[in-house]
């Protein structure tokens, strides 16, 4: 065998021996990432820090911005008055619920506050601390 046929069976027997570790390697990664999935899943509960939204049973703050409005039984225009707040007035919010009327959608909160019922949200300005809609609250202008 001459020098030069024994360099090409060398140079083919490097390019077999270099592809097959490649191909071994991409199969062993292959494997690692396949064994990686194929992890046991367990039911894990998700239980919410106390400061969580989730965990509260409100979801804001309000602060009445008009000088007088009504608290209703029933979100609605025409819901029987259970009372009024004045303008400054501190209210927990509990729900928000949109209503479709002639004019579009109204937007409506149900309140825990002085009195429990509806005030139109328009009423008011929202705050997510209690801390935030007190400081509001003696700010405004009675």
């Amino acid at each position: 065998m001459t020098k030069t046929v024994k360099a090409v069976i060398f140079f083919i027997n490097m390019r077999i021996t270099v592809k097959h570790v490649f191909g071994q390697l991409f199969l062993l990664c292959c494997l690692a990432a396949l064994c990686a999935c194929t992890g046991k899943n367990e039911d894990t509960h998700v239980i919410p820090p106390v400061t969580s939204p989730l965990s509260r049973d409100y979801i804001g703050f309000g602060v009445i911005t008009v000088s007088f409005t009504h608290i209703t039984s029933d979100p609605a225009d025409d819901s029987p008055s259970l009372g009024y707040l004045r303008r400054g007035s501190f209210v927990r919010i509990i729900r928000r619920q949109s209503i479709k009327n002639s004019g579009g959608f109204q937007t409506w909160v149900l309140i825990d506050g002085p009195q429990y019922g509806w005030l139109k949200e328009e009423v008011m300005d929202i705050y997510n601390s209690e801390s935030q809609a007190r400081t509001a609250s003696e700010s405004v202008p009675r």
